[in-house]
């Protein structure tokens, strides 16, 4: 509850911090940071109604606070990560949990993964449909098995055996995600009758590729931790999964270097390993993590056709939130710089 109460006072610093970059607090005092994303793609003032906009601030911010709020009291790092995660994949805005999109079937298949910087360990679960909060059963996958990720219907049996919620799969529905399916499927129908990808290729909304929230972190403790969940791609088929639940494309996390969330087109960030790319610029090259994280995503994504961006923050408390679509939903906070919440790009 201590993190709902900061938001009001918190909000009320979102316009001093229009950068995110920073060169981690003045003092001796060891650094605490968090980061997080909501999804990135179209989003410009002019398709956002001002209420809908304000939803989605409140929304980062609640999430931002209430993971910052494990780390102030000296939690760790991966405590902070999941209570972020979750009071998205709990938010219907995001499309994750409540908000996850629909499969080509109509269903819901979640994905999730989780990484500890100072262990490397992890933990991983793709398309459960049952498991209420994909980055719990990540978790528990990383803390209570001998594997690194678990799918389908092995997920949820184990997710049941170590007492995770279950829930319906319709738990999931939601009206705005419904019509989102209907439309990709008119599309997909449309490309099947003229037998080549013309419609695919001039008419595909970029939005049913995306969507995906993420979570970065450092504790007081001097340790890393990365996580992302969810939905995957509208109308997908055949069981496909995205990089969100793969370990060095959606998630990484290393003390040495930095922690990653990614989100946008997973197709691209698996092929060209996104998170570790990041991490491995830093640890290897010496570089900063805005400048890496603006080389991965400007010039290897970009030109290829990926789209999206990425959280990442370093041992120092740095943060950094590149991406190359139109707006990203993010936000951030440590103790050197305020509650940060930002949609649109140059804000």
């Amino acid at each position: 509850m201590r993190a709902k109460h900061l938001i009001f006072a918190s909000l009320l610093t979102i316009g001093l911090a229009a950068c995110v970059d920073s060169d981690g607090p003045t003092s001796t005092e060891q650094p605490i940071a968090i980061a997080i994303h909501g999804g990135a793609g179209t989003i410009t003032r002019e398709n956002m109604s001002p209420e809908r906009e304000e939803q989605y601030r409140q929304a980062l911010a609640y999430a931002t606070e209430a993971g910052y709020a494990v780390l102030e009291d000296g939690g760790s790092a991966v405590d902070a990560v999941q209570a972020a995660i979750q009071m998205m994949e709990e938010n219907p805005l995001f499309n994750a949990g409540r908000g996850a999109v629909y499969t080509y079937e109509g269903r819901h298949e979640l994905d999730a993964s989780i990484m500890l910087g100072e262990t490397g360990e992890a933990g991983a679960v793709a398309g459960v449909t049952t498991v209420k909060s994909p980055i719990a059963a990540a978790r528990a996958v990383m803390e209570q098995s001998r594997h690194v990720m678990l799918s389908g219907s092995g997920a949820e049996s184990f997710a049941r055996q170590v007492g995770l919620e279950q829930v319906s799969n319709t738990y999931f529905n939601t009206m705005e995600r419904y019509e989102q399916l209907q439309r990709a499927l008119e599309l997909l129908r449309e490309q099947d009758e003229m037998g080549d990808h013309i419609a695919y290729q001039e008419n595909w909304d970029p939005a049913f590729n995306m969507g995906t929230v993420g979570a970065v972190a450092l504790d007081a403790n001097g340790n890393l931790a990365a996580g992302t969940s969810t939905g995957g791609m509208t109308a997908k088929r055949w069981g496909r999964i995205g990089d969100s639940p793969v370990i060095g494309a959606g998630t990484w996390a290393d003390n040495e270097s930095c922690a990653v969330s990614a989100t946008g087109h997973g197709e691209y960030f698996i092929r060209f390993h996104v998170a570790a790319d990041i991490c491995t610029r830093v640890k290897y090259q010496g570089k900063s993590i805005e400048q890496a994280s603006h080389e991965v995503i400007h010039e290897v994504l970009l030109p290829l056709g990926g789209t999206g961006g990425v959280i990442v923050l370093d041992a120092q408390g740095n943060i950094s939130l590149p991406f190359n679509t139109e707006g990203m939903y993010r936000a951030s906070k440590s103790n050197s710089q305020p509650l940060y919440v930002g949609i649109y790009a140059n804000e």
